[in-house]
């Protein structure tokens, strides 16, 4: 299925529930008194380890050994276990027969890696609409900041346009998100990737919001190269993945240079040393492989496919559609977006309250409901101070006064969501937003190292 369908999804198909993470059975104190289940709401900064994650973590535990460096039995299942990861998380990404799939720590790792990798004089074309990790790696190229389009058929014009006017004989690679982490709306990636295509250029997709909710396929995307984290994909142990297209990572320099990536090293006699490195993966995995972080994000790939992505993006629609329709219902929020209403969407949604400083209603969420928010620019400060119409230059912080009635606020609040989100959670937080509007916070807030917390 690609990205372009998945609003077309049945709507009436059953809703399943919530997949088992860790987690689910935490108790917070709060601050009026008592305690109450944590609902964990921000996935989209890092989602909680499926508890098939976790259990196949630990089965492997106790086998734990070194990775492509040991005869002995522990080292030799270790390998395969690591090579055998590699093949499950490409065969969940449909990658091309020739790609290559490199394990990083994230997708900020992953996009860095591939802007290490550019070929000389390449020119970058990217949305500012994107988060910092794919915004921001591609210091030594010549980069090209496209405005926020309003509309997906406005990105793809705007691309177009950008790409027209660039130099045709250099090479060229165009950087997408496959969804918004403010947002959450989803992107035309197909269609980037043909315009891209079209004018001699590549595409990679940031795909961290999008694969934790949606079939990702490089082949039906046509994108060359696909980036993501474990952390996001409810398996938190530290790796991330770069998969895509081999001729630049195996023509451009090892990102790290160690033991791993180099086949032969030799000492010249002038008394310098000559390295030939490897063109496999490993020439970008120098240093003892994260296999656990592998071996964690190929179960969680697993346990999401066996699911069956169908299903999941239908319950999770369901769980948008309450948190929608719950703040649509409050005169004073606004939810932001570039799209509209109507656009495809994953569990992701920023939002501002009239007359009231985002930090404070986080900490409110928080301390006096155990909801767990996210406030602030959400690493994509370009996005979000366009869509709440501030300064560029201007930050928002816990200690900033309220937003009086009509005023711009200078920050947001974000609820996200996933496949082990109870549905109990999303109408907590519904109830909760609802409370705090009508009557107000609880408790006094005060900034301690620049977070929002209860005063004492």
């Amino acid at each position: 299925m690609s990205v372009s369908s998945v609003s077309s999804l049945a709507a009436d198909q059953s809703v399943c529930a919530p997949l088992p993470v860790l987690g689910r059975d935490v108790t917070v104190p709060l601050v009026t008194g008592g305690e109450v289940t944590y609902a964990a709401l921000d996935y989209a900064a890092s989602a909680p380890a499926l508890q098939r994650v976790w259990d196949d973590v630990a089965a492997y535990a106790p086998y734990y050994g070194s990775v492509h460096r040991g005869a002995g039995y522990l080292s030799q299942l270790s390998t395969d276990l690591f090579e055998n990861a590699r093949k499950t998380v490409a065969a969940f990404l449909d990658c091309r027969a020739d790609d290559q799939l490199v394990f990083t720590r994230s997708t900020t790792d992953s996009l860095n890696l591939l802007a290490a990798a550019l070929p000389a004089d390449c020119q970058v074309f990217v949305f500012e609409t994107e988060h910092h990790a794919s915004l921001l790696p591609w210091r030594d190229a010549r980069v090209t900041y496209l405005d926020a389009p309003r509309t997906p058929a406005a990105a793809v014009a705007t691309l177009e346009r950008a790409l027209a006017d660039r130099d045709p004989h250099g090479p060229a690679l165009v950087c997408v998100t496959g969804a918004s982490n403010v947002t959450g709306e989803i992107w035309p990636v197909r269609e980037l990737a043909a315009a891209a295509h079209a004018h001699g250029a590549r595409i990679v997709l940031d795909a961290a919001q999008l694969a934790p909710h949606h079939p990702v396929s490089v082949r039906d995307l046509d994108v060359d190269w696909v980036a993501f984290s474990g952390h996001k994909l409810y398996a938190p142990f530290g790796s991330g993945v770069l998969a895509g297209r081999a001729d630049w990572l195996r023509e451009a320099d090892p990102y790290l240079a160690g033991g791993g990536a180099s086949r032969k090293v030799t000492r010249r006699t002038d008394g310098g040393v000559d390295v030939e490195w490897h063109e496999t993966a490993a020439r970008h995995e120098a240093g003892s492989p994260n296999v656990i972080g592998a071996y964690a994000i190929a179960s969680a790939c697993k346990a999401l496919t066996e699911a069956g992505f169908d299903t999941l993006v239908a319950r999770e629609r369901h769980l948008i559609d309450t948190v929608r329709a719950g703040l649509a219902e409050v005169p004073e929020v606004r939810v932001l977006s570039l799209f509209g209403d109507d656009a495809p969407r994953v569990g992701v949604i920023s939002f501002v309250v009239d007359g009231w400083n985002s930090s404070h209603f986080a900490a409110a969420l928080s301390a006096e409901y155990g909801i767990g928010v996210r406030d602030g620019l959400f690493c994509a400060h370009p996005l979000v101070r366009t869509l709440l119409g501030s300064d560029p230059h201007t930050q928002g912080e816990c200690g900033a006064p309220e937003a009086a009635p009509g005023e711009k606020s200078l920050n947001a609040i974000r609820v996200s969501f996933g496949a082990g989100t109870p549905d109990e959670h999303v109408e907590r937080f519904v109830g909760a937003v609802r409370e705090l509007v009508r009557d107000g916070a609880r408790w006094n807030y005060r900034t301690e190292d620049g977070r929002c917390v209860p005063a004492t």
